[in-house]
């Protein structure tokens, strides 16, 4: 079982930024890692995604040109810079990784992700 070790998240206010961090353990071949939200009453929607072995990242429409998913220093990990954040952004984002054969290239599901995070939190005042 993947272990998904979650760093960042916190309070900002409108128009700040924050950035997420998750790397897994242990180390596992290339894959599609995203990152999802979910706020209180609300279904856990994806974020961004992107593969671990090269490929361009995919954005969910309500956060582009405004958060960055990148691959990090350490092998498999990806980073999650967001900018220009929104009240309606506040939510608890969870780092996953896909199931094999996933597409990364298509927009991200919930169902195409088996393993997950702990999660942190993101606040965004106004």
């Amino acid at each position: 079982q993947v272990q998904l070790v979650e760093a960042g998240g916190g309070s900002v206010q409108a128009g700040g930024s924050l950035r997420l961090s998750c790397a897994p353990s242990p180390l596992t071949s290339s894959t599609c890692m995203g990152w999802f939200r979910q706020a209180p009453g609300k279904e856990r929607e994806g974020v961004a995604t992107i593969y671990t072995g090269g490929g361009p990242p995919v954005y969910a429409d309500s956060v582009k040109g405004r958060f960055t998913i990148s691959r990090g220093n350490a092998k498999n990990s990806v980073v999650l810079q967001m900018n220009s954040l929104k009240p309606e952004d506040t939510a608890m984002y969870y780092c996953a990784a896909s199931r094999p054969w996933v597409d990364c290239r298509a927009p991200p599901t919930v169902a195409a992700f088996n393993n997950w995070g702990q999660g942190t939190q993101v606040t965004v005042s106004s």
